[in-house]
């Protein structure tokens, strides 16, 4: 079986932030002063403030799930969709907040593109085809 195309977008998209956060940890740890901590609160979800080390923890974290979901394991889609779901979490009280206009718009696409894409996860045929695929083989 075939890894589905929206899958591989998906763990690109955990990569991206991967290298995201480890851009920011090396950075902080090289120029402490260069960069401020609040630059990954997307993706660190109230924990940026613990330092560069704890970027560096997450950006792990990404990484092994979007390693995880690039070889179709399992796991790796649980550990996505809870940390969609955080992400829902966390935008919903920025949306409840902001302004009307472009702010509202953009955290409102940001939760609806998480719900989809965790939606996806948890419920496309192609998906959980290809992970119970995966699964038997091993």
């Amino acid at each position: 079986m075939q890894r589905p195309a929206a899958v591989t977008a998906i763990s690109i998209l955990f990569s991206l932030a991967a290298i995201y956060l480890f851009t920011i940890a090396i950075i902080k740890l090289v120029a402490p002063g260069a960069i401020s901590l609040m630059s990954g609160p997307q993706f660190m979800y109230g924990l940026e403030l613990a330092g560069p080390y704890m970027a560096l923890l997450f950006g792990a974290g990404y990484a092994l799930v979007g390693w995880g979901l690039f070889r179709l394991h399992n796991w790796a889609r649980w550990v996505a969709m809870l940390v969609m779901v955080l992400g829902v979490a966390s935008l919903v009280p920025r949306i409840s907040m902001a302004q009307l206009g472009v702010p509202i718009f953009w955290y409102g696409l940001q939760i609806a593109l998480r719900v989809a894409l965790g939606w996806y996860l948890a419920q496309a045929p192609a998906v959980v085809d290809a992970l119970s695929a995966k699964s038997s083989t091993l």
